[in-house]
């Protein structure tokens, strides 16, 4: 039987880490209490005062925050903030002329701007000023093929550097970027790309992952046969020094297309307005067609410089590293670093290759300062039982990062007793809609199991009932009630708008409402239960998946599960999947210690009517696991999207199980 014991409730819990004194005062979010409460004349220097007052003076806040990021503009004008009758027709900086890369591209020096790591098959280090010098040439190059603002450069690219030039050169001159990792298929690429019809496409032949060079030319020939709005093609040169790329048309090799341009000393950045578009990302499209979201320059400019510096604490020459694929929204999170002068660490390939610890020694080595990544990779690490707290050197580490799922109370524990015990652990959510944060970490505020630390500044979020009301005490739906710089401009194609108000503010009158199921705690941090739309609902009683996810995670045997519910019987009954560790079997004594366990934690309400064990799981491109896919192909209904899946064949389990049919 599983040792497991009913969890303390939060206003019990002891805080596992605390900043001290010294901690505090050296962070930028302690500065800028001090300088808002000089400007303001209030006291602000506690972080829940904070939270509530720049959720209701957006104009003084947002000046603040552009204030002390020293954001780069050729005008800003009078205005912050200004209202309007909903909260999509809200403005901030109307009168703003700026550019995201002349932001980001702020050092000029022979510094190091970016170390990158292809697992152990390749690496390279770029300064910072020849990270300008290759904007530079890009930027040129694009113009000469006929890019002009407005227009959208496609990359299709490892997370390498050329990735960053490709984003940077396409910002500066006004171009709209947009992206997807070289692990999409070809199905999931058109469904992308056909939606935001790039002019020029930036590829690399290839990548590596578990040590294994794979070919990407066949597959980019496939869909861009299929993409007229394509006409250039330029290849990167990253797994072959010379390539055959006889095979796409309109292709040119990289050194081929910079050869002509040299670098300028002054980039002639366009200066373009707050709203001006600066991306096309593309939701996970478990549920249907990917939504292209339209994100603009100075909202995610804004937002992410008060996210590093306020949120997580991002110093010049820290050294940022985050474990991501360019087709999903940390990628772009982490780029905005630059602007505050730290380094970029990239890595591209499988998180345990070439060893199960690779990517701690990775940030030993070059002495990473945040270290960014997802649940899943915590609870892997845990399972494997690595102790990088007593392999590694983490001396420089202050910040490491969880997102992409909740993280649970024991993955918590475990960074704290098994990675470094003196850290802050900002578990954050946010997602792809807002390239951001709805809620994160707060560097002058302490820690405690389960919970993401406190609510972003300058982000009124509340969790709502189903009538709309406020609640505490229980879960609800994450909203946003206020108007906030980084909401997407548009949905590329949306032209009415319908998709985006569905989206977004469906569930309440003119309030965001995000899909996720949240709690507040009594420390005013916040509980995630996974996503609104997967929320389970037995006997009409509406059940988080991830409060059944905790519970099964304290079982070494189990190496992943999914939860879904299944109509049965006119009600809903929970149906629990598991997928056996390596060496494992699965049992009947098993399943009964799970229910148990879910029992004893949770309620009874939450107890699987079904463990029934599979073979693999089905995950989207980006890791995340696809509850409402699996639900469908229970069901015998159609799945809107498999080519959101990086191992669609998966789901075939699925289909008709037969203890699934009693």
């Amino acid at each position: 039987m599983n040792s497991a014991v009913p969890q303390q409730t939060s206003s019990q819990q002891q805080p596992l880490w605390s900043p001290s004194t010294q901690q505090i005062e050296q962070t930028h979010l302690y500065k800028f209490m001090q300088q808002a409460s000089a400007t303001t004349g209030l006291d602000l220097h506690d972080y829940d005062t904070l939270w509530e007052w720049s959720t209701t003076h957006l104009n003084t806040f947002w000046n603040l925050v552009w204030d002390f990021a020293d954001i780069k503009a050729s005008q800003r004008g009078d205005n912050a903030y200004l209202p309007g009758e909903t909260m999509r027709e809200a403005r901030f900086f109307p009168d703003a002329k700026l550019n995201f890369a002349e932001n980001l591209l702020r050092r000029r020096d022979d510094g190091v701007a970016i170390i990158a790591r292809a697992e152990d098959q390749w690496q390279q280090q770029l300064t910072w000023n020849e990270l300008y010098q290759q904007v530079s040439q890009v930027a040129q190059a694009l113009q000469a093929a006929g890019v002009k603002s407005g227009d959208r450069v496609g990359g299709f690219l490892p997370n390498i550097p050329v990735a960053i030039v490709g984003h940077l050169a396409a910002a500066s001159i006004g171009a709209i970027w947009t992206s997807c990792s070289p692990d999409f298929g070809v199905s999931g690429v058109l469904d992308r790309f056909g939606q935001s019809k790039p002019k020029v496409l930036l590829v690399a032949d290839g990548y590596y992952f578990k040590g294994t060079k794979h070919d990407s030319l066949s597959k980019i020939a496939e869909f861009t046969a299929e993409l007229p709005s394509i006409e250039q093609i330029v290849v990167y040169p990253f797994t072959e020094s010379a390539p055959d790329i006889s095979s796409l048309p309109n292709a040119v090799l990289w050194q081929d297309w910079l050869a002509p341009h040299t670098p300028q000393d002054e980039i002639k950045f366009a200066q373009l307005p707050f709203d001006h578009p600066l991306v096309i990302m593309y939701s996970s499209g478990t549920t249907g067609k990917p939504k292209c979201i339209v994100h603009r320059t100075g909202g995610v400019l804004l937002n992410l410089f008060k996210e590093h510096l306020l949120q997580v604490d991002t110093r010049e020459d820290d050294r940022v590293f985050y474990f991501t694929t360019i087709g999903w929204m940390m990628w772009n999170w982490q780029i905005a670093a630059l602007g505050v002068g730290a380094t970029l660490m990239l890595y591209d390939g499988s998180p345990f290759s070439p060893s199960k610890d690779y990517l701690f020694s990775y940030a030993a080595e070059e002495k990473a300062t945040l270290f960014g990544t997802s649940a899943k990779y915590i609870d892997a690490c845990a399972k494997f039982k690595l102790n990088p707290a007593k392999t590694h050197n983490l001396a420089d580490l202050r910040v490491l990062t969880s997102t992409g799922s909740p993280l649970s109370p024991d993955g918590f524990r475990y960074t704290y007793n098994a990675i470094k015990n003196d850290l802050q652990l900002a578990s954050i959510c946010g997602g792809t809609d807002i390239v951001g944060l709805f809620m994160g970490g707060a560097s002058t505020e302490p820690v405690y199991a389960g919970e993401i630390q406190k609510p972003c500044l300058g982000m009124a979020v509340d969790a709502f009932d189903a009538n709309g009301q406020p609640v505490r005490g229980q879960a609800g739906e994450l909203v946003c009630t206020q108007p906030f710089p980084s909401m997407p401009v548009k949905f590329w194609g949306d032209d009415s708008g319908e998709k985006y108000n569905s989206a977004y503010f469906e569930g309440f009158p003119n309030v965001w409402t995000h899909g996720d199921y949240v709690e507040f705690s009594d420390h005013n941090g916040l509980i995630v239960f996974g996503r609104s739309d997967a929320t389970l609902n037995p006997q009409g009683v509406r059940i988080g998946t991830a409060e059944i996810y905790r519970q099964v995670d304290l079982f070494p045997e189990v190496q992943e599960s999914m939860v879904i519910g299944q109509e049965w019987d006119n009600d809903t009954r929970v149906v629990l999947f598991v997928m056996m560790a390596e060496g494992q079997q699965f049992s009947d004594e098993l399943a009964r210690n799970i229910r148990q366990t879910i029992r004893t934690n949770c309620t009874p309400r939450h107890v699987p009517s079904k463990v029934i064990p599979v073979p693999d799981l089905p995950r989207t491109i980006n890791g995340k696991l696809p509850e409402l896919a699996v639900r469908d192909t229970v069901h015998g209904r159609p799945v809107k999207n498999a080519t959101a899946l990086a191992n669609p064949e998966a789901l075939e389990f699925f289909k008709d199980i037969p203890e699934l049919q009693r």
